[in-house]
This record gives C-alpha cells, structure tokens and sequence, in this order.
C-alpha cells in the first residue's frame, strides 16, 4: 500500500466473505478480540467481526510498516479505537454490514466512517424516534418508493458524524442535521453558526444495495476510495 499523505483520507473497502480466516491472519488478533468475536451469537456474525479486524491489522500494519500482530489498540469513553503502539499521528474508523467493510485512514484529523445494507426496517418511526424536524421533513418530502434509500442516506451520514466525534450515544442524533441526496453535506450543528467549520461528510461509493458515508472534522484532505485486494 502507498503511504498515506498528511492531505489525503483514504477510505479501502472490502467484502468480507472473499476473506480467508488463515491461521496466519488469525494469530494476529488479540485475546480481546478472539473474546469479542466469540460473544456472537450466529456464526455469520463472528465471521464477519473477525474478517474486518484482520483486515484492519493488516492495512495499519502495511501503512505503519508493523507486524499485523503488533499492532495494540486502545477504546475511548465511547469506544472508539486508537492506536496505542506503536505510537502514530495516525486516525482509523472501521464500519461493516452484510458482507461490506469500510476502513478509512487520516492523518492528523479525526475521521468517521458508516455502511450499511439498505434493507427494509421501519424507517419513519426510527426517524421520527432519532432525526432532526428538518430530516423528517425532507424525508417524507420523497416519493414512498425512494424513503427507504433515503433513510439509510440520512443515517450513515450522522453515524459518520457522531464517529468522528467520538461521542457515541453521548451526541444526540437531532442536535445536527445533513442533507439528504448529493451533495452530502452537514447543514446545521447546535451551537456553531458555520457548520463547515467542524466539519464536512461525504458520501462514498458502494454496493447497489447499501449507502456509505464519511466524516471529516477539520481541514481533511481529498478522499481517496480504493479496494482491498481479495
């Protein structure tokens, strides 16, 4: 892999069921991580968790020029992952649903990444429950047929955000909103007259099936897609 430019974001995703589970790959995860993987419930599930995480080691171990297996992380107050060796001015954020995987890499700025398969769920009343007026409105301003795509684009917009902020459940969904078909873009945060000064979103390619999203807090630099080699 190429190194990484303090003005690029690059984001690398990946389908998790073209991951061989080699022995190699997974003597590189952790005694957390095999116990993470372990509390799932269907076997899909522990699959999938543990495909990402060796592809998560193995892109910071080629970007940081470390054994996938030396790599040690440690979780914020809202659990989001850092490095803690070796020591980089380095961001990551990882996202997976279905078999899709997002991993995004900055240097310098903090990053926030989302995916999810677009299936059906009860779009208004989580959006009732958790969107801001404004992305209620614009939501039911779609034909009936389009509401359920543009839930999902709503939705991994603000989990992008919040995941850049590393505030988990502590920022309330409604206290920011973001636009709804292209350009993504954060419209509106409580609090900050000029939203763009905390940040932008991008929406990122994927599957016909499922919607993407980053975010990018600060003076982030191009972003840059790329695939994992299968």
């Amino acid at each position: 892999m190429m190194p990484l430019s303090p003005e690029e974001v690059r984001v690398v995703s990946a389908s998790l069921a073209l991951v061989t589970p080699t022995q190699s790959r997974l003597d590189a995860l952790s005694s957390d991580e095999r116990a993470r993987g372990a509390r799932f419930v269907f076997e899909a599930h522990r699959r999938r968790f543990t495909a990402a995480r060796c592809l998560l080691r193995e892109l910071l171990g080629e970007l940081l020029e470390t054994a996938p297996a030396e790599l040690r992380f440690e979780y914020g107050v809202a659990g989001k992952p850092a490095l803690a060796w070796p020591k980089a001015e380095l961001r990551f954020n990882v996202s997976h649903s279905g078999d899709q995987a997002v991993f995004a890499f900055a240097r310098d700025v903090e990053i926030g990444v989302d995916i999810e398969e677009a299936r059906g769920v009860d779009h208004a009343a989580i959006a009732q429950r958790f969107f801001s007026p404004a992305e209620c409105e614009a939501l039911r301003s779609l034909p009936a047929e389009r509401r359920s795509r543009g839930f999902f684009e709503i939705w991994t917009r603000k989990e992008a955000f919040v995941k850049a902020r590393g505030g988990g459940l502590t920022i309330a969904l409604d206290s920011f909103d973001v636009s709804l078909g292209e350009p993504a873009r954060l419209l509106r945060v409580a609090g900050e007259p000029e939203p763009a000064r905390v940040g932008r979103i991008e929406a990122l390619p994927a599957p016909a099936s499922y919607c993407a999203a980053i975010a990018i807090l600060g003076p982030g630099g191009r972003v840059r897609p790329a695939s994992f080699p299968a």
